[in-house]
């Protein structure tokens, strides 16, 4: 386990403070338990916006495969 110093708006500190109380958590666990869910919330919107990229990369070779089949479909449809 690290050992960090971090400043903290009052606000928020105060705030915490009392939800600490109401909820009986320890100010440690509470912190890592924040920082937790807070990764896996940057982690997922990391891989939307590669997902996003990745599709914009594709799109363009999609729409012709798509176009490729409807030729197909016209020239099946005509025999």
């Amino acid at each position: 386990m690290k050992t960090i110093s971090l400043k903290i708006d009052d606000s928020i500190f105060g705030e915490t403070e009392n939800i600490l109380i109401s909820i009986k958590k320890p100010r440690n666990r509470y912190i890592n338990d924040a920082l937790e869910y807070y990764n896996a919330a940057q982690k997922r919107l990391l891989l939307q916006k590669k997902l996003h990229f990745e599709s914009k990369l594709v799109s363009e070779s999609s729409l012709e495969v798509l176009k490729e089949f409807e030729k197909l479909d016209t020239l099946h449809e005509s025999i």
